[in-house]
């Protein structure tokens, strides 16, 4: 699936001398401090950084879901800070494809459902539901699986239930929250396949990640450590996941000779 029409030239994401405070109590948590950094279309981000580094509260930041104490998101050029709820729900559903560690997928629903989910939400008509949800699952490589539920499938295939639903409504952005933390490693490298393919067809992605190895699948890395960000550099030797299945499978073969 293609992403919605996008100027190339606007950045997705530009967030400007970024805070974000917690009060517990009588305490102050200070979890971002000064964050300014801008995505353009079609890059594929990895955020990375210890625990309490801010990473998190970073991407719930740029999902909308919560709103920084001061600073400036710009999310496709407009100003989410002063937005209503409503608004801010909009734009989840809309312009944000959210997909996370744990899946989150409703168990009483089968693939096909889960995916075509978020788009009731959008008032999109059911024929049209239907046919983008399947043109999504198909992107994900599950079309035999669609009528499956998740406890009929594997964690992978879970995950690339998750992918397809966070594509039906073309968001400008998907947000990944670890989504290999819960994954072996060959399944890992398959969703990372995935999530290549979608950022070559021109689908921007920012994904949080403690694995070095998981990063250098992304085309930038960005470090955040005490609310900062500490490093934000390009990926020089970019692993491509479709060559590491091949190397899996040819030693594969070769052992079993």
């Amino acid at each position: 699936m293609s992403p919605a029409t996008t100027d190339t030239s606007m950045p997705i994401v530009q967030v400007i001398d970024l805070h974000k405070d917690y009060h517990l109590g009588s305490n102050v948590v200070r979890a971002l401090l000064g964050v300014s950094l801008t995505i353009m279309p079609g890059e594929f981000v990895a955020v990375m950084g210890p625990s309490g580094s801010g990473k998190s509260t970073f991407m719930h930041v740029l999902g909308c879901l919560d709103r920084p104490t001061s600073g400036e998101y710009l999310l496709e050029g407009i100003s989410v800070k002063d937005l209503t709820h409503d608004e801010l729900a909009t734009v989840r559903n809309q312009k944000i494809g959210f997909v996370f560690q744990g899946f989150n997928l409703l168990p009483r629903m089968d693939a096909l459902g889960n995916v075509m989910l978020p788009m009731m939400y959008a008032g999109v008509t059911r024929p049209e539901r239907e046919e983008r949800a399947l043109a999504a699952i198909r992107a994900v490589g599950l079309e035999d699986w669609a009528t499956h539920k998740p406890s009929e499938l594997s964690g992978g295939q879970q995950q690339r239930v998750a992918i397809a639903r966070a594509l039906t409504n073309q968001p400008a952005l998907i947000l990944a929250d670890e989504p290999t933390g819960e994954l072996d490693t060959r399944t890992s490298i398959e969703i990372m396949a995935i999530l290549q393919r979608l950022n070559n067809s021109g689908i921007t992605i920012v994904m949080v990640t403690h694995e070095r190895d998981i990063a250098a699948y992304c085309k930038r890395n960005i470090l955040f450590r005490d609310g900062k960000v500490i490093t934000d550099r390009l990926v020089e030797e970019r692993r491509i996941a479709l060559d590491d299945l091949a190397a899996i499978a040819q030693a594969r073969e070769i052992v079993a000779v």
